[in-house]
């Protein structure tokens, strides 16, 4: 107990973990808002703009948990966890972005059900991660504990969600497009929109990681 009081410790993962999934919210929010508005080229790259700010605000997180993990003796969770998290949450972040870009980049016209779709599963599913992250610091209660699993399930099932209107996705897009330069935005654009949920899922299996391991 006297070492480690005299060892640096740092309490505040937790705290940048919550600042990081809100930024991913962000993202996920924004990304939306553009897809709504897409046909308005300035609240186009308005929204484009806010997904890029959150990104890079995320950025400085990372950075943030990283210099601290460098000097704190004790964590409130493995080291490997904490890096395995916020690295993970800043997947989800990058994939928003490179998405948002794809979709300029590859000068999309204009916005199908499906990406519309998988873009408020991905909005959900943020959320959830989100939640998740806020119960981490009261994991010695039961019910937080058990709330964070189900949670994490509810993740799940919203990536299978994703997955089923993926797989619906390219079927329609490879039986009705003509235009083989559509064909091939679209079909990067729905691969990057679904794998967002794909680590949204890692996330969230670190999370029940960390939950059965410390509650």
């Amino acid at each position: 107990m006297i070492l480690r009081k005299l060892m640096p410790s740092d309490g505040n993962f937790y705290v940048l973990f919550n600042e990081h999934g809100n930024r991913i919210v962000e993202g996920a929010r924004a990304f939306m808002a553009m897809v709504t508005h897409y046909d308005d080229p300035a609240l186009r790259e308005k929204h484009a703009a806010e997904v890029d700010a959150a990104e890079r605000s995320a950025d400085h997180v990372t950075a943030d948990v990283v210099r601290r993990l460098h000097k704190s003796f004790f964590t409130p969770i493995s080291r490997e966890q904490i890096l395995g998290l916020i690295n993970a949450m800043d997947d989800v972040l990058d994939l928003l972005q490179d998405a948002t870009e794809t979709m300029s980049l590859y000068d999309v016209r204009h916005m199908t059900d499906e990406i519309r779709r998988l873009g408020d599963i991905n909005v959900r599913c943020c959320e959830r991660v989100q939640y998740a992250l806020t119960l981490l610091p009261s994991l010695s209660d039961a019910a937080v504990a058990d709330a964070a699993l189900k949670t994490c399930e509810e993740i799940d099932r919203l990536e299978s969600d994703a997955d089923r209107v993926m797989r619906s996705a390219m079927s329609k897009l490879f039986r009705d497009e003509p235009d083989v330069r559509e064909l091939i935005k679209l079909k990067a654009v729905y691969e990057l929109l679904e794998t967002i949920s794909d680590r949204c899922e890692d996330v969230a299996n670190l999370i029940e990681g960390v939950v059965l391991k410390n509650a």
